[in-house]
């Protein structure tokens, strides 16, 4: 599996494990915008990579530099894949539904916490009634 720039080799195994071609992706290069000044918009230092197999397109543009952006598209692009092919059991699903999870979590315990204010609430009052 040659890319065509020197990713990690987390991202190596990834692609090993899904059979990733890298035959199958168009790589072009465009100018970035945004903030940076006139090096950003003048430079081409934008990297978008079109996976022909899965549709998945990858535009990134996170540093001044060329090559940096270039490594990081195609780790993004990997993992993408990874998602479209492995599902649920790929690792952005699984850190997803973790977040889920803990969202969760913390609805329940706001709930519990109203809850219990509420009883206090309902004590404080009881005590204001006058006495028979």
């Amino acid at each position: 599996m040659n890319f065509p720039i020197a990713i990690g080799d987390k991202f190596m195994k990834i692609a090993q494990a899904i059979n990733f071609n890298t035959e199958d992706v168009a790589e072009t290069f465009t100018r970035g915008g945004g903030h940076g000044g006139q090096k950003i918009n003048k430079s081409t230092n934008c990297v978008e990579l079109h996976h022909k197999p899965t549709g998945i397109n990858v535009r990134y543009q996170h540093h001044r530099g060329l090559a940096r952006n270039r490594k990081e598209a195609w780790e993004l692009l990997i993992l993408k894949v990874e998602e479209h092919v492995k599902g649920k059991a790929s690792a952005i699903a699984q850190k997803r539904h973790k977040i889920e999870k803990q969202k969760q979590r913390r609805s329940r315990r706001a709930k519990e916490k109203m809850l219990e204010e509420k009883r206090k609430r309902a004590e404080i009052k009881e005590f204001r009634r006058a006495i028979d």
